[in-house]
């Protein structure tokens, strides 16, 4: 005996259930890919001195906290569904969480300290969380000044419909 084909509705209620579990989780992995690339060309092509402050890791984190400020900001005037959605998840989660690195930060700070020289441990720590603060503060308004400043579409969904929130 074989089996039955999926009714329609058993089709659409099928269609339901994996899309909206496989899109995000896919627009995560995706932009956690990306973002973990571009954070180790960038560590390739400047590495840190055996002397000084790791910089690269310091701009890579408060680079990424204004980008992720700033797209939080602009994302988060209107709910977090559909395209608003996938965008924060794929472009903040992932690429921008792949990106920013607080294990290195972390293992920087440590390895400064270890090598006897706490003070410049200290002054990292301290300059990084001032900065990735600042950075995430300005990105946060001028979010959601771009967002104000976007032009509406009279009559229309902006996204279009909303299938994966």
């Amino acid at each position: 005996m074989s089996p039955q084909p999926p009714t329609p509705a058993a089709r659409t209620l099928g269609a339901r259930l994996a899309w909206p579990g496989v899109l995000p989780v896919a627009a995560v992995i995706a932009g956690g890919a990306l973002g973990t690339a571009l954070r180790a060309a960038l560590t390739h092509a400047w590495p840190p001195q055996a002397e000084g402050l790791p910089w690269v890791t310091l701009l890579i984190n408060a680079s990424g906290a204004l980008a992720l400020g700033t797209l939080l900001g602009w994302l988060g005037t209107k709910p977090d569904a559909g395209v608003r959605r996938l965008l924060r998840l794929g472009l903040g989660t992932g690429l921008l969480g792949g990106y920013t690195t607080y294990s290195t930060f972390v293992l920087e700070s440590v390895t400064l300290a270890g090598a006897g020289r706490p003070g410049v441990a200290l002054v990292y720590a301290a300059a990084s969380l001032v900065a990735g603060y600042l950075a995430a503060a300005v990105g946060l308004t001028l979010g959601i000044r771009g967002q104000r400043a976007t032009p509406r579409l009279k009559g229309r969904r902006r996204w279009g419909p909303t299938r994966w929130g």
